[in-house]
């Protein structure tokens, strides 16, 4: 099975400046999210072996610097809502949220937890696409849906993105996403967006 699904019909991607800048600010803000849409989903042959591409392709970034290097930036917040767990520190790679197409070996943010010891621990993987309306990404409010809507929900490792939903955080585009705790184990399934098991703490 294909690791990448691709919207050729998409002419136009927003600027990596624009979309880091974007990613900076709303991955601060509590996400809005429904917590339970991704539960109890389980990983099927096929998605077992998008996952093991997954994993191949990011074990690399266990190392920080190595994730650094190929253009991950930090976010520096780290992310999580008391009673469902966390999400840890968003690392956004520009260039990959400015295209519209998603590949589970080319995620577009790295989920890192702080250690004790002051070292960042990879623990999971999140894809991100942005929703066009008319040809362009839609940067309307949580009020102002899109009056149409280019590209469906995208799906990776078997699994529906969630969405669409509004930024979470002021001039952040509406989008899809899918969290997939490639690195961590989790109680509630892979894919599930907070992590009970982690505190930012």
């Amino acid at each position: 099975m294909s690791t990448k699904t691709n919207r050729n019909t998409l002419k136009r991607s927003i600027p990596a400046v624009v979309v880091l800048a974007l990613f900076i600010y709303g991955a601060s803000l509590t996400p809005i999210l429904n917590p339970t849409a991704q539960a109890g989903r389980e990983c099927d042959d096929d998605c077992q072996e998008q996952l093991t591409a997954a994993r191949a392709a990011t074990a690399q970034y266990h190392n920080e610097s190595k994730a650094l290097e190929d253009g991950f930036i930090s976010t520096f917040q780290c992310v999580q809502v008391p009673g469902l767990g966390a999400m840890g520190i968003h690392y956004i790679n520009p260039a990959r949220l400015a295209d519209p197409s998603v590949d589970a070996t080319r995620p577009e943010a790295l989920l890192y937890l702080p250690q004790n010891d002051g070292k960042m621990r990879l623990v999971g993987l999140e894809y991100v696409t942005p929703v066009f309306s008319n040809g362009v990404p839609w940067f309307g409010a949580p009020n102002n849906p899109p009056p149409v809507i280019d590209n469906p929900a995208p799906s990776l490792f078997g699994q529906t993105f969630d969405g669409p939903m509004p930024g979470h955080g002021p001039g952040e585009p509406w989008h899809y996403d899918l969290h997939v705790w490639a690195w961590r184990d989790h109680p509630r399934g892979l894919f599930f967006p907070f992590n009970p098991k982690l505190s930012c703490q």
